[in-house]
């Protein structure tokens, strides 16, 4: 059990919720951020001197940085947590990497596309941005497309890992009918591993709904 701090609507939460469903571990959660606040307080800095989410609380310490919390999660769950978190060095190194790649370079690649299709009035968009964000997006969904050209189902091979979880995400938000401009690339080798893992439960249950 943990507890999660957080809104559905956090693409870092998802990857939380998501990697819970899949370990079956359960969780309680509170609304937090954005139009919930808390993010702000004295009581929510000490524990996430960021003021952004996720925070989980477990065995009686904090923990923020949804892709730690993920990591944490498949380490509580032991041995190689239903097949998200390779034990072998370099087999756990390469889901690893995904997530620091997602961090450093997907993230701020594909940002503005999200934040200015998604939560931003039509009126005052710069689609100057936007389109930035499209080319700036497809050249990282070009390696992922490249990583997945070999015929393999998921990113690092035969299983589903954290990986997936982390990538899918915001797969989400690049595939979704929230955020396409026309003439976005297709990537179809990419679609359809995002079909594939779009059929998992927790994708359905917490990446699948409107995004927001």
């Amino acid at each position: 059990m943990f507890h999660l701090l957080g809104r559905v609507n956090s693409s870092n939460v998802m990857k939380v919720l998501w990697c819970a469903q899949e370990l079956d571990i359960p969780y309680t959660r509170q609304d937090v951020g954005m139009e919930h606040g808390v993010v702000d307080t004295p009581a929510y800095r000490a524990k996430n001197p960021n003021g952004r989410i996720p925070t989980i609380e477990a065995d009686g310490e904090v923990l923020w940085e949804s892709n730690s919390c993920m990591r944490y999660l498949c380490l509580k769950a032991g041995g190689d947590a239903r097949g998200l978190y390779p034990t072998a060095a370099m087999a756990r190194a390469r889901v690893d990497r995904w997530l620091d790649w997602q961090l450093s370079t997907l993230l701020p690649a594909e940002r503005d596309l999200f934040w200015t299709m998604v939560r931003t009035p039509a009126e005052s968009r710069d689609m100057a941005k936007v389109h930035a964000a499209v080319r700036n997006s497809a050249v990282c969904w070009t390696i992922i497309e490249n990583q997945l050209s070999d015929g393999r189902p998921y990113i690092e091979g035969d299983g589903f890992t954290i990986a997936d979880i982390c990538l899918g995400v915001f797969a989400r938000r690049w595939f979704g009918e929230e955020v396409r401009v026309p003439d976005m690339p297709q990537f179809p080798i990419t679609r359809a591993w995002y079909d594939r893992i779009g059929q998992r439960p927790g994708f359905q249950a917490w990446v699948a709904p409107k995004l927001y």
